[in-house]
């Protein structure tokens, strides 16, 4: 019996490929909808006022810089963040 839990550990698991594709389509997706557009522009005008509020010049956005995955997540908490109240 261990023979065959040992071999059946060494084969490729597909659906962590398949995982990571859908998760590709659905991160493109979400990236190309309106509201996280909106969201983005959103957030980058909040960090503009507040650098100015506290006047300090102007730095490109701390959202922009991030990889296309993160701001993805951090689109999607924020949103369950809301609608959970």
């Amino acid at each position: 019996m261990t023979s065959s839990s040992t071999s059946s550990n060494s084969l490729p698991n597909p659906s962590v490929s398949n995982d990571e594709t859908i998760w590709e389509s659905l991160k493109q997706a979400i990236a190309s909808s309106s509201g996280f557009q909106r969201w983005q522009l959103e957030r980058s005008d909040e960090q503009s006022a507040a650098e100015f509020a506290a006047g300090d010049p102007p730095v490109a956005g701390e959202l922009s810089t991030l990889p296309l995955d993160q701001r993805v997540r951090r689109y999607l908490r924020e949103t369950l963040e809301t609608l959970a109240y």
